[in-house]
């Protein structure tokens, strides 16, 4: 999904598993509104991408996908702003593209595969399989996602994302999760040589703070801010919050483009 002029810098935006370009409704407006040009891309299996062949997705290849579609439009360089799984290929695609990039926010992510975590993904790889669906795992993965309040103080938004998460394919969740499980940017992210802005819920269970404050130091002059009280969607539950911070960073860097 691409909007706004042809001639205004673009920001390149990827989402979390289970989710599509739709969570970054809450931004879009305001991009457009700062002059930029804003570009959402659905992962493999995700929104309105279809799933690719295979049953597992390397970051290193989403990451293609991503400067596939930017050489397909004619975008020679890109601000890149991702989320979740969108900022692990993010991370990858600074590494093997980063003539493509002005500048990088990476959100609520990690640097290297989750640890401890496998036993966890294998359970939810595992339900998803046996019901060739996510419907039943999206009650629980709406509940590492917001907060409590969110719900009641938002409902159509809640039922929108759900809805979002039970509609995602089976080949795309499971291709990604398995990209999940078999990263680590650690080594190389040093020689990331772009600007980078990492952004966290300051409770974000999945993708904890530390584990983003650490990727942030991993990065030459790479900075972090965090969002306090919020979990794995800061840009949906706190939308002011995050657009202050990513319009301050954009601003910053816009002339580079």
């Amino acid at each position: 999904d691409l909007v706004g002029p042809d001639t205004a810098p673009t920001v390149c935006i990827t989402h979390s598993l289970a989710s599509d370009g739709g969570s970054w409704a809450e931004q879009v407006p305001v991009l457009l509104q700062a002059g930029f040009r804003v570009l959402r891309i659905d992962m493999r299996g995700h929104g309105g991408s279809d799933p690719a062949p295979g049953e597992h997705y390397a970051m290193k290849d989403l990451a293609g996908d991503v400067a596939t579609v930017l050489d397909a439009l004619s975008i020679p360089r890109t601000h890149y702003i991702g989320l979740s799984i969108g900022g692990m290929l993010g991370q990858a695609f600074a590494i093997e593209h980063q003539q493509k990039l002005i500048s990088a926010m990476w959100c609520d992510t990690l640097p290297a595969s989750p640890s401890g975590a496998k036993a966890a993904w294998d359970e939810r790889m595992g339900i998803v399989r046996r019901a060739n669906s996510l419907e039943p795992i999206a009650d629980a993965t709406m509940e590492r996602w917001f907060t409590d309040a969110f719900k009641a103080k938002n409902p159509r938004r809640w039922k929108q994302i759900r809805d979002t998460i039970a509609g995602t394919t089976p080949e795309g969740y499971l291709g990604c999760s398995s990209g999940i499980l078999d990263f680590d940017f650690v080594p190389r992210l040093p020689s990331v040589k772009v600007p980078v802005l990492v952004v966290c819920g300051s409770e974000d269970p999945g993708t904890p703070a530390p584990e983003n404050k650490k990727l942030a130091g991993l990065v030459p002059g790479a900075r972090y801010e965090e969002i306090a009280g919020m979990k794995h969607f800061p840009n949906v539950e706190a939308p002011d919050a995050f657009n202050r911070i990513m319009l301050g960073w954009l601003e910053q860097h816009k002339r580079a483009s």
